[in-house]
Formats: C-alpha cells, sequence, structure tokens
C-alpha cells in the first residue's frame, strides 16, 4: 500500500509540473566555516511535498513551479535555512552548524613538525591533538567565529574641477575577479562586502563590440557621449579599447608555470577540486610547441613536473590529478621556485608566464603585501609575468591577490565555478595568456569651455600621477589578445559662467583656442611592445556632441547599467537615481546577441540581489 501511495503521488506531481510552468534550480550546499561539501541536506520547495537531497558533493537539483519560490534547506546538525529563488536557476547555499556557539570554544591550530593539528582552549592551552575534521564543527586548519576575507579598502573617485585638475591620468586594468567573487556571494543569499566591489573589474568583466582596430594598431580606441542615467544634468563619457585578436595558431609559443597552492586550506570541494578541472581545461588548449611546468607549494615547495611538450596532454593532467592538499601555506617559497622554473625553461620571443591558483592565503616566507610587491616587481623585469587564478571562500585573500597580478604584469580572475574556469582558459584563452601590449596608460585633458568637473568611476587603484604618464619606467597594466578595455567618466558641462578662478595667488583664464573649440577632451594613450622599452603615443579628440541616451550603442546602455549595480552594491554617494530597477531595464535593453548568456546572467544576478535586500 505504501508502494501504491508513492506511485500516485509522483504521477500527481509529474501532473502537476507539465500543467505549470517549470523550473530546474541546481546548486551546492557547503558548510559555512570551511567550505566543505554537505550530504543529506534535506531541500523542499514550501507548501509542497517537492524534495530531495545533497548527494556526496554537496550538490542537489530540484524542479520547482511558478507558484511556489521558496527553498528551505535542513540537516539535523545544521541550522535551516529559507532561500527565495524567483529569477534564479543557480543556488549555491552555505549552513551554520546549530551548535556554532559551543563550537567557538575552541580552534584548532597546525603543528607543521607533526602535521597534526592541536585544538587550542581561548585561554591558549592545548587540549587535544587530532589528525583531521572531527564533525560538522571543526574546520581543516584554523576555526574561529568570523569570515577571514581581506580586501583592500577603495576610496571612491570623488568630483575634479578642470579648472584645477585638468588631466586625468590612469593605468588600464583588465582584471575581472571582482564580477565573478561578487556573484558568488549574491548565489550564496549574501550580498557582498563593500570593498569586494570594484567597478571597473565588474564592467570589463563583460566584452564589448568595439570596431576592430586597424592593420598596423595593437588596438582601436572608442568613444561615446551621452545623458547620465543616473544623473540627467550630467554626461556620461565611455572610453572603450578593443585590443587586436590573434588567431591562436600565429600565438608565440608558450613557457607556462602552473604554481599551485596544495595547502590544508585548499581542501574544500570549490577550492582544489574545481582548481584541477579548471587547469584541464586549459591544458587541452595547448599545442606541441608550448611548455608546461607544475610547481606547489604547501609547508615546503616543490617542482612536480618538470617542463613538459603542450603535446603530451595525458602527462600533464596526470600529475594534476595527483594533486592533493595538506598542510600550511610557503607561498613565498613557491614564489621563487616558480619564477627559477620559468627561467630555466625561458622562451625566447615567446610567452613567458607563471599561473598561479590559490585562495591567497600566504602564511609562511614572505607573506607581507610589500615583500611580494619587492619579489614580483624584481623578476618581471626578466620578461616573466605572472597571473592569477583565485579559488575558494572563507579565507579569501583578494588584496594580496590583486598585488601580485598588477606587480607581475599580468591579469587576475576569480573562478568560482567551471563555467567561469572555461571562459577564463578556453574562450579568452588569448587574452588571459598573451600580452599584445604593456604599460597601458590613458591621460584625458578636459577642456574647461565644455566641462565644469569629472570623475572617473572605478580604477581608484590604478590612478597615476600626471607626469607619470610620459615616464617609461612608471609601470602600467598589460592588454592581451582581443582584450577590450572599458572606462567611464561621469561629467559636470560647463557654460560660460562656470569658468571662475577663487585663487588668491593664481589666476587662470581661458585660452581663445578653448573659448573657439567645441573639444569634449584630448585623449592620449601611451604603450609598449611587449618586448620594448620605448612607449609609442596615439591622441585623439573627443567633441562635445552628446547623443540621446536611447540613441547610444548596446555597448554604452550595458556599461552603464553594470556601472550603476556596482555603486547600488557599494551604496556610493554618486549613485544619484540609480537603483536596482533602473539597472534591470538598462540592462535588459541593451543584451545585444549575447551569445555566451552572460548579459542575461548578469540581469539574472541584479534581480537576485534586489531579493536580498527585501
Amino acid at each position: 500500500m505504501k508502494t501504491l501511495s508513492l506511485i500516485i503521488t509522483a504521477i500527481f506531481v509529474s501532473i502537476l509540473l507539465n500543467t505549470i510552468s517549470a523550473q530546474q534550480i541546481t546548486g551546492t550546499v557547503t558548510f559555512s566555516e570551511n567550505g566543505k561539501p554537505l550530504e543529506n541536506v534535506k531541500i523542499v520547495l514550501k507548501n509542497t511535498n517537492i524534495k530531495t537531497f545533497t548527494d556526496k558533493s554537496g550538490h542537489y537539483s530540484i524542479v520547482i513551479d511558478s507558484i511556489h519560490n521558496i527553498l528551505i534547506f535542513s540537516n539535523e546538525k545544521m541550522k535551516t535555512k529559507e532561500i527565495n529563488v524567483q529569477g534564479r536557476t543557480i543556488i549555491n547555499v552555505s549552513l551554520k552548524a546549530k551548535n556554532s556557539k559551543k563550537i567557538t570554544e575552541f580552534y584548532e591550530e597546525a603543528d607543521i613538525s607533526t602535521n597534526e593539528y592541536i585544538k587550542i582552549s581561548p585561554a591558549g592551552m592545548p587540549v587535544s591533538r587530532a589528525t583531521g575534521l572531527t564533525g560538522y564543527g571543526m574546520p581543516d586548519m584554523i576555526y574561529k567565529d568570523f569570515n577571514t576575507e581581506s580586501y583592500s579598502t577603495i576610496h571612491e573617485n570623488g568630483f575634479k574641477k578642470v579648472s584645477m585638475n585638468p588631466l586625468s591620468t590612469f593605468s588600464v586594468d583588465v582584471d575581472a575577479a571582482s564580477y565573478s567573487n561578487i556573484r558568488r556571494f549574491i548565489n550564496m543569499g549574501q550580498l557582498p562586502p563593500t570593498d569586494a566591489v570594484r567597478i571597473e573589474e565588474m564592467i570589463n568583466y563583460f566584452s564589448y563590440e568595439y570596431k576592430q582596430p586597424k592593420k598596423d594598431k595593437p588596438f582601436s580606441i572608442n568613444t561615446e557621449l551621452s545623458q547620465c542615467p543616473w544623473n540627467k544634468n550630467n554626461y556620461l563619457l565611455l572610453v572603450g579599447l578593443q585590443g587586436k585578436k590573434i588567431p591562436t595558431d600565429k600565438l608565440p609559443a608558450s613557457n607556462l608555470i602552473f604554481l599551485i597552492d596544495v595547502s590544508g586550506s585548499m581542501q574544500a570541494q570549490n577550492k582544489l577540486s574545481l582548481l584541477k578541472s579548471s587547469f584541464k581545461l586549459l591544458v587541452e588548449q595547448l599545442r606541441p610547441q608550448d611548455r608546461v611546468a607544475i610547481v606547489v607549494y604547501a609547508g615546503n615547495s616543490g617542482l612536480v613536473l618538470p617542463s613538459t611538450s603542450g603535446s603530451e596532454k595525458q602527462k600533464i593532467m596526470s600529475a594534476i590529478d595527483k594533486l592533493e592538499a595538506g598542510g600550511s601555506t610557503a607561498g613565498g617559497e613557491g614564489l621563487k621556485l616558480a619564477y627559477s622554473v620559468a627561467e630555466e625553461n625561458f622562451a625566447k620571443n615567446g610567452n613567458n608566464r607563471i599561473i598561479l591558483a590559490t585562495d591567497g592565503d600566504f602564511n609562511i616566507g614572505p607573506s607581507s603585501n610589500a615583500e611580494m610587491e619587492r619579489l614580483i616587481e624584481k623578476e618581471r623585469e626578466k620578461g616573466i609575468a605572472i597571473s592569477v587564478l583565485g579559488f575558494g571562500m572563507g579565507n579569501y585573500k583578494d588584496d594580496k591577490m590583486e598585488i601580485i597580478a598588477d606587480k607581475g604584469n599580468g591579469n587576475y580572475n576569480y573562478i568560482d565555478n567551471l563555467q567561469e574556469a572555461k571562459k577564463v582558459l578556453v574562450s579568452e584563452f588569448g587574452g588571459t595568456l598573451f600580452t599584445i601590449a604593456k604599460d597601458v596608460k590613458f591621460q584625458l585633458e578636459f577642456n574647461p569651455a565644455t566641462v565644469k568637473e569629472y570623475r572617473l568611476i572605478g580604477y581608484e587603484n590604478r590612478l597615476l600621477n600626471e607626469e607619470d604618464f610620459d615616464n617609461d619606467k612608471k609601470d602600467a597594466g598589460e592588454i592581451g589578445s582581443g582584450h577590450t578595455v572599458t572606462a567611464l567618466y561621469e561629467i559636470v558641462p560647463a557654460d560660460s559662467k562656470d569658468f571662475n578662478n577663487n585663487l588668491k595667488y593664481q589666476k587662470t583664464e581661458l585660452s581663445e583656442n578653448a573659448k573657439k573649440s567645441n573639444d569634449l577632451i584630448t585623449l592620449k594613450l601611451r604603450y609598449k611592445a611587449p618586448d620594448g622599452f620605448k612607449s609609442k603615443l596615439i591622441e585623439q579628440t573627443v567633441k562635445n556632441n552628446p547623443i540621446a541616451l536611447n540613441k547610444t550603442s548596446n555597448n554604452f546602455r550595458f556599461a552603464a547599467a553594470v556601472t550603476e549595480f556596482g555603486m547600488v552594491l557599494r551604496n556610493s554617494e554618486f549613485k544619484g537615481t540609480s537603483s536596482f530597477k533602473q539597472v534591470i531595464e538598462l540592462a535588459e535593453n541593451a543584451k545585444g546577441d549575447d551569445k555566451d548568456g552572460y548579459r542575461s546572467e548578469f540581469i539574472r544576478l541584479v534581480k537576485a540581489a534586489e531579493l536580498l535586500t527585501k
């Protein structure tokens, strides 16, 4: 009878789901304190009999109807959590232990000499030894009842008066880590920390349909001027750089060093396991002329795979498969060894690059940001770049990884799922690994006759002094094959009454050229060839001819939407009339072709973030 009842129930559910618009939700459930997957968590669609359970990897899949949109996640050892899934198809959830207050009486500290863990009381006295997890309540390494992720503080750029500051100078930035990291937070059901929101990285996560460079140029410069969507009295200026895309078979040979963190903090499912799958995607892209070595670091660093031809894919993948996590984090020693291996196998006229994959938790050796900077700056002059792939959560050290990539002439991405790994390491293979121009700097000179004030949105950690623009010794950003770089300025337009100077000792008058000109800005760009030491200059003017917002390109409106989203998440003092509703409206009308669905995903993410504020 019980079997018959279950069959009837299954048939009824099947009929119901076929008559009501159904939607599949998938995701992973993890323990909030260490990111480990949770098995046998029950997921129930509230006010229905529809339910499922997580597997050993913490994964689940459930089909919901269009009427009910609350999922309940529960387990006998975990605190129950309810999530509104409206507008979302991927829901990753972290659960807290029911007895977390009792658990916080102790935390674990690694004993490097014995590779064991010591349970420590709050008073600092050892209580007992253990060699692994003692249950849901204890993490692998160090447990504390707070999140230890770290981000550099961002002080937003303010408006500058053209009469006092006519020049705006900054280094380009193609990093995109901030956006995928923000996505991770929102998919877990929480808004990101303010300083995790770097607006320029959010904008540059997306590609834009700019005109392709002319044959003899490494990139094209594209500009557009219109009304500012969040402040109708101001203008918004878009400056877009399109890098030349080089066919894969024309790219130079690569000498790659995979520098992989296998310390104990990498044991979580969303760390080493995802890392290994990600690197296998990259290995599939390698050509016979490319070579790969693998260096790992934990308590010590070591060479796992000597430099090996890209034709020996199985050998490389086998070495990746054998990686296991455990021990402390000798990040500094790992970096030194990786640079040494890169020098030994240096490819003349080729692409020499370290790819560091880590959660950024360096805690042995030269671990301070300043020491890391000096080490990387010294090595980059030898022609070896370093790119960074970030993984995981809880102890994620964003600030360290951003410094490494910026100072190492590389780029920085955060990998929150395998789809993101495919985007970075397969779809954007050339842009991620192959530099077409280095030390790329912008300098905009604003015409005081047409512009009263301006504000560069984002790029706070990429600002340069005006004299740095002509200084070829000053390090700046790199552009990869096919990369786009986008920057936005909010502009307060001027009229004849605006230009006055209240300085006591200095007076400035508009030149006749300024008075007669309809120029908005003169834009200058400096760059070097990948192996060059002397910069080249490109210069062009932009006229003060704004177009209506509804006449702008999809590029303009979508970049504006992403900018608004960033300002709303940061609760920026400059957000004006920005709102989730306005972001969605702008983005929905600017999706364009969206072949890979990234813009549609952005809209879903905004809707999910809005739900988290209610």
